[in-house]
């Protein structure tokens, strides 16, 4: 009997034995498995965190470089600016001669229906715009008065009644050249060599 007990005994330590054996097998593969999705996690985590910052620096680029752009941009505008500035100053500072305004006048007064027209022009170029107007014996009939009004030279024409004005003033013809022209300023400005 004893010998029956020292079997049924080593035969339920060869079955523990067995359990424990695929209990810490199981055990083991359960860790595993668990440390496999963890790497996994963490390699997601790690590309996902790598595309983002990807993303991210492409973004700070992207903004740098529109930045660095729009100072160009505002950069060259002030050069412009500054040019057409210039010109004007230019303007306003050198008095018109007899001749010019006379051209001025003559293309003004040319549209203008009416017998009585009242000439406006630089302070600086009152004088050389009578001057003018005495020179030519048609004016001398048409034009009633001159006056003085704040432009950088040139001439405004203006009927007898008052209704309407014919602008042709250096101020208005550079307004109206300066779109047209900016394309070629720029280019000649800004050209790369």
């Amino acid at each position: 009997m004893e010998k029956v007990g020292e079997a049924v005994v080593r035969k339920v330590k060869q079955e523990a034995e067995r359990i424990v054996n695929e209990a810490q097998e199981e055990a083991q593969a359960e860790l595993d498995k668990a440390k496999k999705q963890r790497q996994a996690k963490i390699e997601n985590e790690q590309r996902r965190m790598r595309i983002k910052a990807q993303e991210e620096a492409a973004r700070l680029k992207a903004q740098g470089s529109m930045k660095g752009q729009q100072a160009i941009a505002r950069a060259k505008a002030d050069v412009v600016n500054q040019l057409v500035e210039q010109v004007r100053k230019s303007l306003s500072e050198a008095k018109t001669e007899e001749r010019q305004l006379l051209a001025l006048i003559r293309e003004a007064v040319g549209v203008l229906d009416s017998n009585k027209v009242t000439i406006y022009t630089a302070p600086k170029d009152v004088s050389a715009a009578r001057g003018a107007v005495k020179q030519d014996k048609d004016l001398s009939k048409r034009v009633t008065e001159i006056r003085e009004t704040d432009c950088v030279g040139g001439v405004i024409a203006e009927d007898s009644a008052g209704k309407i004005r014919i602008d042709n003033t250096y101020d208005t013809r550079l307004d109206m050249l300066l779109p047209r022209l900016m394309p070629e300023i720029s280019k000649q400005l800004f050209q790369r060599s």
